[in-house]
């Protein structure tokens, strides 16, 4: 099903495409060293979107607790100035995401933009990751929860 989805994703509403624009639009923030941040994020979306099936975005804090401060704190400097943009992308994607669902070949491609909006809003520190990754993180998001409840930690 995750292969029929992307396929449906590519051929008839030209997936590749917005994967390609959208990389292409990264590599030029990264050649930008004020916008490598954002410009990384949105390189890792372009490779989500080219089997947005099969993938998960995930934040780089879920996969790896120890991060370069500097690299950090940078990254939220360039949030707080990328935040106008990223909420007049987030805003327009929720309308063609409206738009998608009135019609029942565009619900599989309305659910890839719902997929991708956080990180349309806020591309800093995100990972492309497969979707098995991503639910093994949310497991053991969900078990120190559990834990936590339990008192057992």
């Amino acid at each position: 099903m995750k292969t029929l989805g992307n396929i449906l994703w590519h051929i008839p509403f030209l997936g590749f495409l917005t994967a390609l624009i959208t990389f292409l639009v990264g590599g030029l923030l990264v050649i930008t060293v004020i916008g490598a941040p954002i410009g990384l994020g949105l390189i890792e979306l372009s490779k989500f979107l080219l089997a947005p099936f099969s993938k998960a975005m995930i934040d780089k804090k879920d996969l790896n607790k120890d991060q370069n401060k500097l690299w950090e704190s940078f990254g939220f400097i360039i949030r707080i100035l990328y935040f106008p943009l990223g909420l007049f992308l987030t805003i327009a994607t929720i309308f063609q995401i409206a738009g998608l669902f009135v019609s029942l070949v565009g619900i599989p491609v309305a659910l890839v933009l719902a997929k991708s909006l956080s990180t349309y809003f806020n591309p800093v520190n995100k990972k492309c990751v497969p979707r098995a990754v991503a639910e093994e993180l949310e497991q053991r998001k969900a078990k120190e929860v559990v834990d936590k409840h339990l008192g057992t930690k």
